[in-house]
């Protein structure tokens, strides 16, 4: 009995590594979804970035028509892969604004020039109060807004060329 007890603390050792081992080799979701899909777009106006593009406001998005909505910064190098596809979803018609994250002025107007300019309005979030507020986690991601407010789609990540076709069933079915 007391050679059984004498190993009980390296059986419990070795249980622990197991234990962590297991957890490394099969880690969980680390995606953070939004909890805000299916609620209503909070509250929010934010001035222009650039003069050429309006600000957005939350009442911009509940004006009857589904929306894109893209959360970017001009410093986001998954942002500029994305680009094209911004671009291929606005020649499909969706109309798509966008909120830039922590950027300048300069910056965004510089990326808009050397990445495509999709977006019909684009609202500066110097803190990322908004971004924090809709439940995005980081940059790029794209909500799909239908024509009352409500958040019905995230896509989290660059949109890739195979995203596309499901990103239009997502902004038709908001419709």
């Amino acid at each position: 009995m007391r050679k059984v007890l004498l190993f009980l603390p390296l059986a419990l050792f070795a249980a622990v590594v197991l234990a962590f081992a297991f957890r490394l080799y099969a880690p969980g979701d680390a995606i953070i979804r939004s909890r805000m899909v299916g609620k209503p777009m909070p509250d929010f106006a934010l001035k222009p970035i650039v003069p050429n593009h309006p600000g957005l406001a939350a009442a911009d998005l509940r004006r009857g028509a589904p929306r894109l909505v893209n959360v970017f910064g001009s410093w986001c190098i998954p942002c500029r892969v994305e680009a094209p596809q911004l671009e291929a979803l606005k020649a499909r018609g969706l109309p798509i604004d966008a909120i830039a994250i922590r950027d300048t002025s300069a910056d965004v107007a510089g990326f808009l020039r050397d990445h495509g300019d999709p977006f019909q309005r684009i609202g500066d979030d110097p803190t990322s109060r908004v971004q924090i507020a809709i439940g995005s986690s980081g940059v790029p991601e794209t909500f799909v807004v239908d024509g009352k407010g409500i958040i019905r789609h995230q896509h989290i990540g660059e949109i890739r060329p195979e995203d596309v076709d499901g990103i239009v069933a997502a902004w038709e079915a908001a419709r």
